[in-house]
């Protein structure tokens, strides 16, 4: 019996959770944003969903498009890396479609650095009401790498949770 219980220890140990980059990328395949389409009177480089992810730098602005079916919870998630500061402020703007009104989020730095830290990442959401194409923009001063995730949550599906 102990042999059979060091194997399952080894087992388990071995197969592990993966880094905290790994948890928050899953199973999604990065997005060059190498495209060209346009939502609302601007330019985006990619539609982002479920399955992708773009990775960027700031200090700078990200602009890119999700798609929603249906009233949803939309879910901003940056991964940081290679922290050189934190910055002042970093805003993420959700539009509706045809950015016919936005829902505006403000993190200080301060506070983006410290909930990557201790969480491993940071996450801001938004209701959209409106389908169709929407506008995402995240635009920071911190001085950093980051990793980038849409989430897209049907309110009637959070709803019944």
């Amino acid at each position: 019996m102990k042999l059979l219980h060091w194997v399952l220890l080894v087992a388990i140990v071995g197969s592990g959770c993966g880094s905290i980059q790994d948890q928050f990328i899953g199973t999604r395949i990065e997005d060059d944003c190498s495209g060209a389409w346009n939502v609302c009177a601007t330019t985006v480089g990619c539609f982002v969903g479920d399955r992708s992810y773009v990775e960027g730098r700031f200090p700078g602005k990200n602009k890119l498009a999700i798609k929603i079916f249906e009233p949803s919870e939309v879910s901003i998630g940056l991964f940081l890396f290679e922290i050189a500061g934190a910055g002042e402020q970093t805003v993420m703007n959700f539009f509706e479609e045809s950015c016919s009104s936005r829902v505006r989020v403000e993190v200080t730095g301060k506070t983006l650095v410290g909930e990557n830290e201790k969480i491993g990442w940071v996450t801001r959401k938004a209701e959209l009401s409106g389908t169709g194409d929407h506008l995402i923009e995240v635009d920071s001063d911190a001085r950093t790498r980051y990793l980038m995730k849409i989430d897209v949550l049907p309110l009637r599906l959070r709803d019944i949770q």
